[in-house]
This record gives C-alpha cells, structure tokens and sequence, in this order.
C-alpha cells in the first residue's frame, strides 16, 4: 500500500512509505486506499509511457534496418517521459491504425443516412462491386447509401439494428450482398463519427441457419457453464484448467493457455492445453510491455479478438476527406493487429490466434485480470455466433473466478485476522520477541522469505535475513530517512537509496519495515524474484543464435528475468494492509507494556473489560431472540447434527409444528418433504462446513390441520463459536408456496392456456416463455402490465439481449450472462434455481423480482422451449389459481374424453352394418369397396383410441398383423378422392397386380396413416387446372432378402406432383428435431416421418426440374417365418 508523506510527495511504487499512525483509524484506511489508488495510476502511467518507447524503437529498427533486441530493450527502456505529442500518435496507432484484416470488409456510415464515410478496399471484391463502381475510383462508394449494397430485407434489418438503442445485443445481422447474394454476418458498433459495420462471410446461406447456429453455440457454451459451475469451489487452478479445456473443445485451437496479470503488470501463464507435439508454455511469465496498457485496453472494450492469418497483407481503409482524423477501430472485430504482433506470433509458431478477455467485478469498478488465448499453427477463422458464445463462456468464467477470489481474499482475510490476534495474545502472554521466535510467528502474516524483530538494540531473526549488524544499519538509515513516515514497503533496496543493499546480494532484494515504537521496527524480507520463479518452457535449440533477442515467449521470459534482476516479488496490497494492522496493535501494545508494567494489571483490566462486554452480549442476544421469534418470515435453526433447536412463529404458520414439538426433531428426516430432502441435504452439509447458500426451493411437510404443503426459498447462515468452528445452521426462508402452487399447476394443465395469459388477475404471475432458439413466444397481460411493454412489441424477439438488455435495460453485463445461462439452461433441458433478477420498465423504474425458468415439452416429451415465471420482490404474490379455474381445465379433458366416446358409437354402427354387408351376397368389387371402408374406419378408432400419443422414433409399439398391400393402397387413395374431385386433378395410380397382391406382415393401420398424410399433402399442394397426382409404387433392386428366417421385401412409394412444390416450412416441420410444428398438416408430416421411421423405413422430399415427389423407401415382411 503506497501512502503519502506528510510533504504531499507520492513516492514511486518500489518505495512506499508509511504514513504517520492517526487516533482515528478509519481516516488512516481512507489515506491509503487513494494512495494505493494513485499508486495504480502512476503505474498504469508509466507503464504506458514504456510502451511507447518500445513501439518507437521497433519501428525505427524496421526504418534502419538496425536489428531490434527485444529483451535488452525491455530491460533498458529509457526513463524519459514521451511527450503529449509521442502518447498522441502512439495511440492513434493502436486505435485507428487505419487497416482491417483480409478475411471480412468494412463499412463506415452516417447516422441516419447511411452515407458511406468510409470503406475497406477489398469491399468491392467481397461484395461484387466491381460492376457498380469504377475499381480505380478509390473514392467510389464515398457518399453512397450503404443500404443499396445489400437486399431488400437486409436493408430492413441494417435499419432496425441502427435504431435500436443498445445496437450490440443486435449482432450479428444476416445481410446478402445485392450484387452477388453472398451472405454475411453484419457486426455493428457505434463510434464518434457514426456507424461501423464489419462484414464476415458466412458459410450458410439460410438466415434461420444463423438463429439455430447461434442458439446450438449458446448451448455448448452452457454445458461448458454447467461443467464449471459444478466444480468444488476453493481452487482457481481447476477452474482455469476446466476453460481451457472446454474452450479448446468449442474452437478446435491447437493451444489454449490462461494468462494472469499480476499487480505490477507482468504476466504468467497459469494454465495450458496444448497439442503434444508444442512447446510447452506452462509457467512462463514475462514483462508487463508484451501485451501493452493500450492492448489491455482494448480487450476492456472488445472482449473477444480474433486473428485469422498473421500472414495476410492487411487491406487499407478509405475515408471520406471530411473526416478529422482516421476512423476509431477499438470495436472493430477486423481491426488488423500491429506489426511487432504479428512478427512474435510468426517467431513462435503461431498463424492464428482467438483472445478473449477475462473480466472480473473489482468493487465497483471492472478489472482486466486476465486472458484466455488460443493459438493455430495455420490460418483459422471461427464464426461470430461460435465467437460470441466464447464470450458468453467468458463472461460466466469471470463470475466463477470473481467468486473464487472472493472466498481466497475472504480466507486471507480471516487467517490474517487470527494470525494477527494470536501473535497480540502472544505479545500479552510473554517478552516481546516470543512473536518471532514462537509458532506462529511473523512470518506467517505474509509471504516472505524471512522476517525480523528490532527492539530496543537487539534482533530476533526468522529465515533468511541480513545479519544483526546489517539490520542495525538498516535501522538507522530508516530513521535518518523516513522522518515522520512510519514504514516502508519496497521490491528493491538499492531503488528505495538504501546504501548497503549491494552488499546483501540477491538473497535480501525486498523488505518491509514497520515502525512500532519510535526506534524500534518489524522487518520483512523477500529474496530476488529469479529464485521464485522458474522457466516452464522447452530450452532453447544451440543453433537459435538470436534467440535471446527475436519477439518470443523465451526472449520475453529472458527479459523478465532482466527486468526483476536485483527485485523481489511484489508486495501485494492485501499483504501491506496486514502488516499495517498488525503494525496499529503491537504499537499500541508495546506502549501498554512499556506504561502499565506488569501483565497481572494488563489481565485484570481485561477481566473488568469483559465482564461489562458479557452484560451488553447477553442483551443483545435476548433482543436478537425476540426479533427472530416475532419476525414474518420463517426462521429455524439446526446444530451440527442436524437436529432443530430454533423455530420461530411464522413457521409454525407454515407446517402447524410448534416450536415446543420442533425442537430435537431431525430436520431433513421429520420436517422437509421427501421431494425435497436431496437439495435440503446438501444445504445443510454445505452449510456445515462454511457454504452458504442462498435461495434454494425446500418443501415441507404438515402437521395437523394444514393440508397444502409450504414451499420455501430457504438461506443458509452458519452459526459459530467463539473458536470460529460451526456449531449449526440459521435458515432465513421466503414463503413462495402460493406462487409455486400457481407454476405447478400452470406446467401440468394441458390444452389452453389462453386465459392465464390475458388474465390480469392479481393471483396470476408475470409469465413470459421462450421457444427453443431464445425468442419470446408468450408475454402474459401481467408481464405487460409490469414492464410496460405490450405483446405485440416483444413476440418473436430475442430474450437475452434485445428483450432484456435493450427494450427492458439491465444494470450490467453480469445481469445479462446470468440471465442466459438461466434460460439457455431451461432451454436444454437442465433443472434451473430461482435467479434474483432486476431490469428497467418502460418507465425507466426498476424492478426488483425474483425469476424463475422450467423447462417447456410437446405432448411427445421433447423440450422446445420453456416458461419463466417472476416474482416481485417488494411484496410477495399471495397467488394461487381458482377452483372454478381448474375445473374449467378439468372439463376440457372431459369434453375431449366425451368426444372421442361419442365418436365410437356411430363407428359401432359402421362396423355393424358392415358386417351385415359381408354376410349377404357381394360381387368381388363390392367386396373391395367393404373391405377398403373397413380400413378406413380401423384408421379412425386408432387415432380416437384414448391410449394414442404423438409417436417418439424407437419407442412406438407396432401391432404385426397379416394384410394385402392393395387394400392399403386403396384405403390411401379413397381418403383423398374427395378432395381431388374438387381439385379437379387427374390421378395416375401406377402399381402392377403382382405389387397390389403381395401378402405382407406389419402394421397396416400405421402404415395407412403414414402414406394418407403425405398424399393429402401432396393433393393439398398441387395447384389446378390441369393438376395432376401419380401414385407409382415399386420394389427396389435387391428387393428380397431373408434374414432371420423371414423373407423381407423392399418397396419403394413415389407421390409425385407438378409444380414448385411444398412451402419449405412444411419441408422443416416434417423433420423438425424438437417437434416445433407451426401448422396442423406439419404434425401429420412429422407423424407419417416418424411412423415410417419406426417401420424400417424412410422419406425424403426431392424438387426436379418439372415435378416434386415424396420419396419412401419401406421395409416389410413377406412371409413370417414359422419359427
């Protein structure tokens, strides 16, 4: 921690005072956290000004042909401060470097006009241009609507992202080039002088493959979520190992490493996975100039960074002359890199790179704390949406990390706590120098390599340290040269002026010194920091003769080694901070012990302390019971058994156990639901050893009058002892039974559901559902009523991003990536928790609810989607659904069961008369026709059949049975005569007597339902006058094979008709995964491919020049083995 003197001077960061010790202490912390603060900003200052001294040399050497060394210019990097001028121009060289990569183009417009002010050169190329304007016009698209390089409805989808607000969350957009129809991924960003559109090529040329590309990369990337969030907690290292593995699986890099930034800039690869024929870079650290202040920048603003081919010439940028200055690039995700980058990429073997940052939430402010960088041996281009996943990965990453360092501070912070008081109990107990020369000691505070005790002209020592008479001198320089300040913190004694620091060599580099009397300090030492760290690369090859010296990972280690030579390990801020505490105690201590002399007083002053301590606890504690036991929400405890010994009132309300009946009772056996014991279990035990969890749904049993069981969002909170050991478990709950009651009840009614949705009744929640690529399908009046945002604005957008995050604004990123993780994970079919969630209405109010997701099914069990449900936070819906309401539900199911009853009967009669029919004397085509209505209305009674369910490929249960094909065919036909008398179409049946008489073995009734659906449809589509149909049903070559002792026969149906032939969403619902159907023929579609699928066969739809048909290929027993 770098504190002022009392001079106002700021001393540099290898030389940090102390400042003068203050009666008020929370004055001192305001002090140093802005001298840590200004300690930061000259650092960052610093290190920008050595950057672009190195830039500087470099590209001379590229002028003068002069030989650039890269580790002896970082080592020797002047002093000098660049001037406002140089900084100017060094970062205009970062940021507008007035190039993008080859493999996309760029456009830059105006607001609104969409006047080009800008363009790549390679635009007229990429986008077919060359026809449209003049090549050797460099200035050629200047001045044009960029709107006419594209197709009509891209132009609409350029115009509505310009429009948006947040126009990010928009990217990217789907645009075809107007010349040459070729697809691109538009990425759009805001900058000073308009609009940036970068433009990708696309591999797909159907925009609903971008969505479903986009939504199946959002997947991967939860998985990989979903994999880290359930990793034990307390070890970064596993995490940082787990992304880069899941990373390398998402891009297909050949190495994937994480890179730290540590506090005074430098570097270090803390995890890799790599091809195994690569050197290894595990453990490499290097100077903080290898990736420049500038970069980090950068990588704040744009997160993700690809570089295709380090190879490529990059293409110029032209810009209107109006233009002040070249355009901004920060966002751009074309923005070629600078030459020094793509010379170390080159030297170590990389063609290719992916960056991406990894951002962490640093009180209030967001902090670079790292990458995750992936390197290709050849060129390598992946995709926006898989990129944006990446980002997706990386955003969750850092809230797993920023959890993790959280709980590491929080673990150094108590262990620096008990250090700190049991070394005080010490100084009370015995002679001062018992807290060096006892266990523990000083050095435990901090690490360190040694520590010391300087008191009254003596020294007690701890591991490696200067001698007694070299800390003696130390001593004495500190007085003479600290004044007023009280301690100093340094990495290098010869910077800090002392004299003798040669004379200690690299074993004693770094020290800190407190003051804590006005002669007397508290030593502690550090060794040289080449002894701490060591180079986890592969040696060099004897033959690299510059290699000390070219851009690579090992020259930039060599000169990290010359840059700390003489310097120990930084000190950190936290480590500072301790020693300060630690510094205030035993300064106020050893004044006690030199004014009031012996312990006896110092005990007894401590036991009249107490006792009046006691007296204010004891009060305290009684008050805290009252308020627990009147509080309105339900509070219980339990001790480390697990055995209940707290209950308040409103749990009582709850279960109808009182507290008399729930005190000893086990918790997890007696009081929760067995629905919920599992999740309540790991509660408790997390609980128990120091987790604690927030939020989690329990349900409870009941006791007594109460019938409906209570539903609960129950905290935990460890309870402690005066040794900090946990004793037990406070639970703070949320009653959300009436809201649970109304999801439940929501998710299992079947049919409509109309009425929830437009009901504005108070008991009905906000619900809003999500298909199954992200966008919104249903937004009930209360979510409109809640948001201000009405149905017909939001239907068919995309939830993360533009729903959330631009039309209702979120107060962050972290928001956002919470969000989607919840939902995408709803999405797949994955149990969700209850996310505290917030956003902004119409209104620009906030809202503050409590949001949960379920996962949403077709009647087949397959997940297309799912429901989101919000709770307001400020006061708790008392909602649960009516009777009359659930009986409406009920009688629906009845009216269906009534129908399909009714149905039979006249069927009965059917069947009746039919049989009446096939007693009397028939002719053989009256026989047909009888034979053919009986088909028919076997068809009807399995579709009405209350057993009957949309079938699922593999598990649908075939009825075997002996029947004629030619009665199938003619049940087939019959059912669409009808429609194709009105039509008017001819139809061609082309099918030879000795197919029609084939004695098959199968289900006929399945099959009849398969191949009526697809020749209605192909009936329903085929347009008229002068429409026809063909039927030609054949067998395939080979058609006959035995196997297993049944002789099977190939058949081969064609259904063809003239025409364009069927609308391609009817094509998609026919093979829709999920069963996403949008129209009622789609489900018939979607049946008739499954059905056939379940029956060996298959069907393909296939588009000829003149004619369109249903192909299927069938597979069937011909003769049932006797076996």
């Amino acid at each position: 921690m770098e504190l002022e003197n009392e001079d106002g001077e700021n001393p540099t960061a290898a030389d940090r005072k102390f400042g003068e010790i203050k009666e008020n202490n929370v004055a001192k912390t305001a002090v140093s956290s802005s001298a840590a603060s200004n300690m930061n900003s000259n650092r960052a200052m610093a290190q920008y000004n050595a950057d672009a001294r190195l830039m500087a040399e470099f590209e001379q050497s590229g002028k003068s042909g002069k030989f650039f060394n890269y580790s002896k210019s970082v080592a020797h990097a002047p002093n000098t401060l660049s001037t406002e001028e140089e900084m100017t121009a060094y970062l205009s060289k970062i940021q507008r470097g007035s190039l993008v990569q080859a493999f996309g183009c760029m456009l830059a417009i105006e607001e609104p006009s969409f006047k080009v002010i800008g363009y790549s050169e390679n635009c007229f190329d990429m986008l077919g241009l060359k026809s449209v304007v003049e090549g050797k016009n460099l200035m050629g698209l200047i001045g044009v609507d960029a709107r006419t390089l594209f197709t009509s409805s891209s132009r609409a989808s350029l115009a509505k992202a310009v429009a948006a607000r947040e126009i990010s969350f928009l990217n990217p957009i789907w645009v075809h080039s107007c010349a040459n129809h070729k697809p691109f991924y538009a990425i759009l960003h805001r900058i000073d002088v308009g609009i940036v559109i970068d433009l990708e090529p696309a591999r797909a040329g159907d925009p609903a493959m971008l969505h479903a590309s986009a939504v199946q990369s959002q997947k991967l990337a939860v998985r990989a979520i979903s994999r880290l969030q359930s990793l034990p907690g307390g070890d970064v290292g596993v995490l940082c190992d787990t992304v880069v593995e899941d990373v390398q699986k998402l891009t297909g890099y050949d190495r994937v490493m994480v890179y730290k930034f540590h506090d005074d800039n430098h570097g270090e690869v803390v995890s890799e996975i790599r091809r195994s024929d690569l050197e290894p870079y595990l453990g490499l650290h290097y100077p903080a100039t290898d990736i420049p202040q500038a970069a980090r920048f950068l990588f704040m603003q744009n997160r993700v960074r690809m570089i295709c081919d380090c190879r490529a010439k990059p293409v110029k940028i032209v810009q209107s002359k109006e233009l002040k200055q070249p355009l901004c690039l920060v966002n751009s995700t074309l923005r070629s890199p600078h030459g020094c980058h793509t010379q170390y990429m080159e030297n170590m073997g990389s063609m290719a790179s992916l960056v991406m940052a990894v951002v962490v939430n640093s009180g209030e402010l967001m902090n670079l704390w790292g990458l995750v960088v992936c390197h290709h041996s050849s060129s390598r281009c992946v995709p926006f949406p898989l990129r944006y996943a990446c980002e997706f990965l990386m955003q969750a990453f850092g809230l797993q990390l920023n959890m993790e360092l959280q709980l590491a501070s929080q673990l150094v912070e108590k262990k620096t706590l008990r250090m700190q008081t049991l070394l005080c109990d010490m100084l009370l107990r015995g002679a001062p120098f018992g807290i060096v020369n006892q266990s523990p000691n000083i050095m435990d505070l901090v690490n360190c390599n040694g520590a010391a005790l300087y008191y009254r002209g003596k020294c007690w020592s701890l591991g490696v340290t200067p001698t007694e008479a070299q800390m003696r001198d130390i001593a004495e320089w500190l007085l003479n040269s600290l004044e007023d300040s009280t301690g100093l913190s340094t990495d290098c004694l010869a910077d800090a002026g002392y004299p003798g620091a040669a004379l200690l060599g690299d074993a004693v580099c770094g020290m800190i010194a407190a003051k804590i009397t006005s002669t007397d300090f508290l030593f502690w030492f550090r060794s040289h920091t080449a002894k701490e760290i060591k180079w986890g690369g592969a040696k060099h090859h004897p033959e690299e003769k510059d290699d000390g010296g070219k851009m690579h990972p090992r020259s930039s280690f060599i000169a990290f080694l010359e840059v700390v030579k003489s310097r120990s390990l930084q000190w950190e801020v936290a480590e500072i901070n301790a020693i300060h505490s630690l510094q205030l105690i035993l300064r106020n201590s050893f004044l006690e012990i030199e004014e009031r002399g012996p312990k006896p007083e110092i005990f007894s002053q401590q036991n009249g302390s107490d006792n009046q301590q006691l007296v204010e606890l004891t009060s305290a504690a009684a008050e805290m019971v009252r308020l627990i036991e009147t509080a309105t929400v339900p509070i219980f405890g339990v001790d480390s058994s697990g055995w209940i010994n707290g209950w308040n009132t409103k749990m009582y309300e709850l279960t109808g156990l009182t507290l008399s009946e729930a005190l000893g009772k086990s918790l997890i056996n007696d009081v929760i639901h067995e629905d919920s014991r599992e999740a309540a279990k790991i509660l408790l035990q997390r609980a128990l050893h120091g987790e604690e969890d927030k939020n989690v749904e329990v349900k409870l049993l009941t006791f007594g009058t109460h019938s409906q069981n209570a539903v609960i969002l129950a905290s935990a909170c460890t309870s402690r002892n005066y040794k900090n050991d946990v004793v037990g478990v406070c639970f703070i709950g949320q009653d959300v039974t009436a809201e649970k009651s109304v999801m439940d009840k929501f998710i299992r009614l079947e049919g409509d559901y109309k009425m929830i949705m437009q009901s504005l009744n108070p008991l009905i929640p906000p619900i809003f559902a999500s298909d199954e690529n992200a966008c919104c399908c249903e937004w009930n009046a209360a979510m409109e009523k809640l948001t201000g945002w009405m149905k017909h604005e939001i239907i068919g957008k995309l939830l993360p991003g533009e729903i959330f995050g631009s039309f209702c604004r979120l107060e962050g990123q972290d928001e956002l990536t919470k969000f989607m993780i919840l939902l995408y994970r709803a999405i797949s079919g994955q149990e969700t928790q209850t996310l505290p969630f917030g956003f902004f209405d119409r209104r620009g109010e906030f809202v503050d609810v409590l949001l949960t997701a379920n996962k949403k099914t077709e009647e087949g069990g397959n997940v297309n989607g799912c429901f989101c449900f919000l709770q307001t936070v400020a006061k708790q819906q008392q909602a649960i659904l009516d009777k009359l309401e659930v009986k409406e539900k009920l009688s629906k199911l009845k009216e269906l069961a009534y129908i399909r009853q009714e149905m039979k009967n006249p069927l009965n009669g059917i069947r009746f008369t039919h049989e009446l029919m096939g007693k009397s004397g028939l002719s053989e085509d009256q026989k047909r026709f009888l034979e053919t209505s009986e088909a028919c209305e076997r068809q009807i009674l399995s579709i009405i059949d209350p057993h009957f369910e949309i079938p699922q490929e593999g598990e649908l249960e075939l009825k075997m049975e002996e029947f004629i094909l030619g009665n199938v065919i003619n049940a087939v036909v019959s059912q669409a005569m009808i429609l194709l008398n009105e039509k008017n179409l001819r139809l061609v049946l082309d099918v030879s007597e000795r197919i029609r008489t084939l004695c098959l073995y199968g289900d006929q009734i399945k099959l009849q339902l398969a191949l009526s659906a697809l020749l209605l449809t192909v009936v329903e589509y085929t347009s008229c006058p002068d429409g026809w149909v063909e039927i030609l049903v054949s067998p395939s070559p080979g058609s006959k094979q035995m196997q297993d002792g049944n002789e099977f026969v190939h058949l081969q149906f064609r259904m063809a008709h003239p025409g364009k032939g069927l609308p391609s969403s009817l094509i998609e619902d026919m093979f829709a995964a999920q069963n996403n159907w949008l129209t009622q023929r789609g489900i018939a579609l979607n049946i008739a491919q499954k059905l056939l699928i379940t029956m060996n066969g298959n069907v393909r739809y296939i588009r000829d020049q003149c004619r369109c048909y249903f192909l299927v290929d069938l597979e069937l027993i011909a003769r049932k083995s006797d076996q």
